[in-house]
């Protein structure tokens, strides 16, 4: 089956715009996270989804500068953005992951790809059930099961989180849920870039293994937190929305 990664990603956010071009050690957070899905085995490609909207110009030609598909779509229509940027790539299956994810570990998306690959079900992600730090967030589905999801649905906020109706569903839709092993286990951890703060906590840490190693892991990144307790301050008031 082919695998394609899917970005949601866009300029015009509402409590940090122009995020997906902040950078870190000289690169932007789009190219963070593309790097770190490229390095995913069983993903055959990666497709950013963003809008339609001119001010998303410049997110699409870095996109395009750094060997990824593009594909623009509806604003609020995530849903059906995520299912044309998935169709774009010839896509079986979908890796369904957002922007704000920039230090995802590629160890935890193939996890979620090959439970996926492993078990009879229609979805499988790490977050339904939070365990792992925020930010680390895979789902994994058939593009086919979001084609369905999409044609039994009209409501605004299923359309806007793009697995919502899938979650909502388990009588339609079978599922599993990776969980955290005791030493990747933080749920309260906000590696997600939601806010100025995040950026701060993110950027602290993709420098500190600039030199040292660019693909560090989820466990990396606890580990040095735990060592640095104090960048903890910056990010730990936020108030974060709900799922996506």
């Amino acid at each position: 089956m082919r695998i394609i990664a899917t970005i949601e990603a866009r300029m015009s956010s509402s409590r940090l715009p122009g995020k997906p071009l902040l950078k870190a050690a000289g690169s932007t957070m789009l190219e963070h996270l593309v790097g770190r899905l490229k390095a995913v085995s069983s993903i055959d490609g990666v497709v950013l989804a963003t809008t339609s909207n001119a001010a998303d110009d410049p997110l699409a030609e870095l996109a395009k500068s750094i060997g990824i598909g593009v594909f623009r779509g509806s604003e609020h229509d995530v849903l059906n953005r995520v299912i044309g940027a998935a169709s774009s790539a010839g896509a079986e299956v979908v890796v369904e992951i957002t922007g704000d994810c920039p230090i995802i570990d590629p160890d935890l998306v193939e996890q979620t790809i090959q439970m996926f690959k492993a078990h009879d079900v229609d979805y499988v992600s790490n977050c339904h059930v939070r365990s792992f730090p925020d930010g680390m967030d895979v789902q994994v589905m058939l593009l086919d099961t979001l084609k369905s999801s999409a044609a039994m649905t009209d409501s605004a906020l299923d359309l806007e989180h793009v697995t919502l109706h899938i979650r909502n569903n388990p009588k339609l839709f079978s599922r599993v849920n990776l969980v955290a092993p005791p030493n990747l286990w933080w749920p309260e951890l906000g590696l997600t870039l939601d806010e100025q703060s995040d950026y701060e906590l993110i950027s602290a840490v993709i420098d500190f293994f600039e030199s040292k190693n660019r693909m560090f892991s989820c466990l990396d990144a606890i580990n040095y937190l735990k060592d640095n307790p104090s960048l903890l301050d910056l990010n730990k008031d936020i108030l974060r929305k709900g799922d996506s």
